[in-house]
């Protein structure tokens, strides 16, 4: 039997790596990954796409740095075998990632790393490779070095990464547009890596805290459980060992939007909504891979969506992942499978009671609520209390024909309520439908006088009925020392 060396074509293969789903907030995740595993403890991230300079991305750390041969070897497609026995803190898998995230973005990729006092740099141009069909990587001189963006914010020690002819980031020219597109990006960017690397941006993690900035702007950890909210339940924890390896699984019930301060909660409906985040949130050494997922053993829904559930891991048990390149996608081993479906039904029957036992005590507070709720079998409906007493006493005043068009017109209301509209507003933008205006004084004081004058007349009630009647309607007791008051004056 013969056998053949079939080396791939540089040309194709190199543009062929540029095609693998990075998104540019998970190239960026991509890199600093490297960075925090090299120790670092300050990134910085620059976008310069000012007119009269070639635009480019620079990423600066203070991590540990490289020599020659360590940086050569990092450039290097395919650098280390998956299967390796990496060092426990590693974020890294493939050795791919400084590669393939860079070509997502960019044609041009330059590392400089200094380390012992030492400074070493090399390049990969697309271009050249295209040219040559070589795996050609250039080593700058190191007269040339200085003349890089930002390179003097590199120390005594650490790495930089430059990302030049950006074809995949900016528009063909660089206007105003392309320069909001791209600022735009890096918003993105910035809510992307405040999530992934919230307990280290915090010191959750190993009590080991980095920093990350953005052109000069320091991002806030992003933690998706809420933990500094008293409102947040934490549950029992739960490990499952594998190997001898434990994954540790850890469930959280997110408190009620109405117990988030009007600050909290707009943090975090800015970075997506209650029900598309629920789920499983997985850290692979703190690193969060992927979230938002119940893996099928639970459908997304509106009941269901202040449950969340940390599951960390070790890199030892990559293989039982399935981890992708991106970092962006990981499925549960059966063990922890089997674990997470009896943790989900106990979890999400916790965040039932909380999310629909709120919608109850509403209704509870009222004697005379104004809507009454109806479940007949798998139906629920909900009509209008034409016992209440202010729609009695209106009824009692007008003539019989005249009422029967009125519970006719309230029929209508009933059957013509916008469910799905709502249902979509309140699931986006739940806060809205309680953060109404405040209710002028003029406006309330006619909504009394007129009540009690209805009620009064039809039914002579007294004032101290009358008051217990105001006080359980929603806009008077949730304004009670204007109401009050204006009782006073009144009556």
């Amino acid at each position: 039997m013969q056998e053949k060396i079939l080396s791939p074509h540089a040309s194709s293969l190199s543009q062929s790596m540029r095609d693998l789903g990075y998104s540019l907030e998970t190239a960026i995740a991509d890199l600093i990954d490297n960075s925090i595993t090299a120790g670092a403890s300050n990134i910085r991230i620059f976008l310069d796409i000012d007119e009269g300079n070639d635009p480019c991305l620079v990423i600066i750390d203070d991590g540990s740095g490289m020599n020659e041969n360590a940086l050569l070897e990092a450039m290097r497609p395919g650098s280390r075998n998956p299967r390796d026995k990496r060092d426990k803190d590693d974020l890294g898998r493939f050795g791919l990632g400084l590669k393939t995230a860079s070509f997502s973005q960019c044609k041009s990729l330059t590392v400089i790393s200094r380390k012992d006092q030492n400074t070493f740099a090399a390049c990969w141009d697309l271009d050249l490779i295209a040219d040559r069909n070589e795996w050609i990587v250039k080593i700058p001189a190191i007269e040339d070095i200085p003349v890089a963006p930002y390179i003097e914010m590199l120390g005594t020690q650490g790495t930089y990464i430059l990302w030049q002819k950006l074809d995949r980031f900016l528009d063909n020219s660089i206007n105003e547009r392309s320069k909001s597109n791209s600022y735009t990006k890096l918003s993105i960017v910035e809510k992307h890596l405040a999530l992934v690397f919230h307990r280290y941006i915090s010191g959750d993690y190993k009590r080991r805290k980095v920093n990350i900035e953005i052109n000069g702007h320091i991002i806030t950890a992003f933690d998706p459980f809420c933990i500094s909210n008293k409102a947040t339940q934490m549950l029992q924890e739960e490990i499952v060992r594998i190997d001898g390896n434990e994954i540790k699984i850890q469930p959280y019930i997110l408190p009620h939007h109405s117990k988030l301060s009007k600050k909290e909660y707009d943090f975090y409906r800015s970075r997506g909504d209650f029900v598309t985040n629920q789920g499983a949130y997985i850290y692979r050494n703190g690193r969060l891979m992927a979230w938002g997922d119940w893996f099928r053993l639970v459908p997304k829904s509106e009941a269901t969506k202040l449950a969340r559930i940390q599951i960390d891991f070790t890199n030892v048990l990559d293989e039982y992942w399935t981890i992708d390149i991106k970092k962006s996608r990981a499925h549960p081993p059966p063990q922890v499978r089997e674990k997470l479906s009896q943790i989900i039904n106990r979890i999400t029957d916790q965040s039932k009671r909380i999310h629909i036992g709120r919608g109850n005590r509403l209704f509870d507070k009222q004697s005379q609520p104004l809507w009454l709720r109806f479940s007949d079998r798998d139906k629920i409906r909900y009509e209008v209390n034409k016992d209440h007493v202010l729609i009695n006493a209106f009824l009692n005043r007008i003539d019989p024909d005249n009422a029967s068009i009125l519970r006719d017109v309230i029929s209508l209301i009933e059957r013509s309520i916008p469910l799905e509209a709502i249902y979509a507003d309140y699931s986006s933008v739940p806060q809205s439908f309680e953060e109404k205006e405040p209710i002028q004084y003029e406006d309330l004081k006619g909504q009394i006088m007129h009540f009690y004058i209805l009620l009064t007349s039809a039914f002579s009630m007294d004032k101290e009925n009358f008051i217990k009647t105001i006080l359980s309607m929603k806009q008077f007791n949730e304004n009670k020392e204007l109401t009050y008051k204006i009782l006073e004056e009144l009556i």
